[in-house]
């Protein structure tokens, strides 16, 4: 008996959310990140910075991990999911208005937070954290090339990155404290799935596909019988 695509799922069906290309620029942005976080704690935090020691070493690291932050999302636009993606971050409509209204009210009734695949607090974040790698990767060429710019260009590019880069600390913890506290968001960038009562309550208006997935599952169930 073969499955129907008009089959309603199961009520603990996963759905599919992310690809691999696109957990893949997930995990290694993150990654990327972490360095260029912890370089920075050791090279600003006059503790961290005698325990570790070898400056010069964790300045190239630093350096080189910055460099290299936007690398994996170039690389993602070869993913069309990933590409469609960037599109849906991109987009705002009238309820990601009313998400964003009922955040500021500490509203936390789902009806009141309705969401497509990402919510107005992702979309927000992800157009904030852009623009703040961008900048602070400008401000550091400026630091790291020293005899291309002027003193005082270099002045303020130092003290653009050093207050840039403290918020973006805040902001990550922020951003790590909503991942903690959700850890079916946190399965889903882990394996690609999520449950559908997940998505159903936390992104009412996505409309993912089991399809596929289900009958990923019916083949693997029919390679694991035994042969008649």
């Amino acid at each position: 008996m073969t499955l129907r695509a008009d089959t309603p799922a199961p009520a603990d069906a996963r759905v599919h959310r992310f690809t691999p290309a696109e957990r893949w620029v997930h995990r290694t942005s993150a990654a990327l990140m972490a360095v260029c976080v912890a370089t920075a704690a050791c090279l600003y935090v006059p503790q961290l910075a005698v325990l570790v020691g070898r400056r010069e070493l964790v300045v190239r690291v630093h350096e080189w991990a910055g460099l290299a932050l936007p690398v994996p999302v170039l690389l993602g636009l070869v993913s069309r999911a990933f590409r469609a993606d960037l599109g849906a971050l991109n987009r705002f409509g009238p309820h990601d208005r009313r998400w964003l209204r009922a955040a500021l009210r500490r509203d936390r009734r789902y009806a009141e937070r309705p969401a497509g695949k990402f919510n107005a607090g992702q979309k927000v974040y992800t157009a904030w954290i852009a623009g703040a790698v961008l900048v602070m990767l400008g401000t550091g060429l400026m630091m790291w090339f020293t005899h291309l710019t002027p003193l005082l260009w270099r002045t303020s590019a130092t003290f653009v990155h050093d207050w840039l880069a403290l918020t973006v600390g805040v902001v990550l913890a922020g951003h790590i404290g909503k991942a903690l506290g959700d850890p079916e968001a946190r399965r889903g960038l882990r394996t690609g799935t999520v449950s559908r009562e997940w998505a159903e309550r936390e992104h009412p208006l996505w409309r993912p596909s089991t399809r596929a997935l289900r009958a990923r599952s019916s083949c693997r169930r029919r390679r694991r019988a035994p042969g008649r």
